[in-house]
């Protein structure tokens, strides 16, 4: 029988481990949360407006898009999660943190403006917004985790084709 001293730590260290995971998963469904949240205004758009509208050649498949942003979304959790994982007495990261959630509230944001509003003009000038916001998201999380600033890495180059896609089809639309 091992001592009990060696029992207690092996469940702390299972209890800290639990808790990992729990914030990882806390992380990642936050961030799917978003994505739901904007297909609330997406799905029944795709169909009617979306279906209408004029947009350029190089736009991608709508089923492209759903796995797309699944993707984008899980790693932004991962990412969240590197950095909420340094401890959040720490005043940098508390920061980090909150501009990531005013990028991923701006993200669902976009979707209102574009599917919901149905104004590819307004959601043209958000998406300016919003890259600027993950690109001061990356630079507080390279502060941080050098990983967490990386994963942001496709979700930016994500962001920046769609930027560039929203702004032909609000001139192609207008």
């Amino acid at each position: 029988m091992l001592p009990p001293q060696i029992l207690c730590t092996d469940k702390i260290v299972r209890a800290i481990h639990m808790s990992k995971i729990v914030k990882l998963l806390i992380a990642i469904v936050g961030c799917q949360m978003a994505g739901v949240v904007g297909s609330l205004f997406t799905s029944p758009s795709i169909p009617t407006w979306y279906a209408t509208i004029r947009k350029p050649n190089f736009t991608p498949p709508n089923w492209a898009f759903a796995p797309v942003w699944t993707t984008m979304f899980i790693l932004m959790g991962i990412s969240a999660y590197l950095i909420w994982n340094q401890g959040l007495e720490n005043k940098i990261v508390k920061t980090a943190l909150l501009v990531f959630g005013i990028q991923l509230v701006l993200n669902m944001l976009w979707s209102f403006l574009f599917f919901g509003l149905h104004s590819p003009l307004y959601a043209f000038f958000e998406i300016i917004v919003l890259w600027l916001a993950i690109l001061f998201t990356m630079a507080n999380f390279f502060k941080i985790s050098r990983t967490a600033g990386w994963l942001l890495i496709p979700y930016i180059i994500w962001v920046s084709f769609a930027a560039i896609l929203n702004f032909y089809i609000a001139r192609l639309n207008l």
